[in-house]
């Protein structure tokens, strides 16, 4: 079940960033940095714990999410490009493995462990010298 994150618990910052000095000094890119933090939000806990728990450099330890936009594109274009990287943080964050089952062990593998046991009892013996062969 995809969850959608509302737009207004969502910070969005524009950053007018110019380039440092060289050829094209007037060229100024539009970044944009989207602040959402997690804990306010109105997402499910179980997500949020979820989302707290992604190994992901954007989520900082306080469990805001900072994404930074930065390229040579219109604001529009920046700020929709870190809503969907928004998005895939908690499309991962949403999806939960399927939990599995104990399976029982086969008869047959049950045995077969336990002669692999007993051969490497036998060989151990051997090699230590404390079982006599027949003598």
């Amino acid at each position: 079940m995809p969850f959608f994150i509302d737009e207004s618990e969502v910070t969005v910052t524009a950053v007018r960033a110019q380039g440092a000095g060289g050829q094209n000094v007037n060229k100024v890119s539009s970044a944009i940095h989207l602040r959402f933090d997690i804990a306010a939000s109105s997402l499910p806990d179980d997500v949020k714990q979820r989302m707290l728990a992604l190994a992901d450099a954007r989520i900082t330890r306080a469990g805001v999410v900072v994404i930074k936009a930065q390229n040579h594109r219109s604001q529009d274009m920046n700020r929709m490009e870190a809503f969907s990287r928004l998005h895939e943080l908690l499309e991962q964050a949403s999806h939960v493995p399927k939990a599995r089952r104990a399976t029982r062990p086969t008869r047959s593998s049950q045995r077969q462990r336990l002669d692999t046991k007993r051969l490497r009892g036998n060989v151990k013996a051997l090699r230590s010298g404390k079982a006599s062969a027949d003598d």
